[in-house]
């Protein structure tokens, strides 16, 4: 299963505030998408799924106004 988050229009650090309420609310091994705007969220998600142990499975950032990321729940 993916759950899907928006999170265009938020600046750091919503997007990742929003990813880790996200990533507790579902089982381990489901995923989150989060679409996102913000120039800062690459690095903090980066940073975000080192520290917490999580995957990250996709990083696309091909329109940095549509930063896509799926992170798996790993724990």
């Amino acid at each position: 299963m993916v759950t899907n988050l928006d999170t265009k229009g938020l600046k750091c650090p919503m997007p990742i505030i929003k990813l880790g309420a996200a990533i507790r609310q579902i089982a381990v091994g489901e995923q989150v998408r989060v679409v996102a705007d913000d120039k800062g969220f690459t690095p903090d998600v980066r940073a975000w799924v080192e520290k917490t142990g999580h995957e990250l499975v996709t990083l696309d950032e091909s329109d940095p106004n549509n930063l896509v990321v799926v992170v798996r729940r790993t724990k």
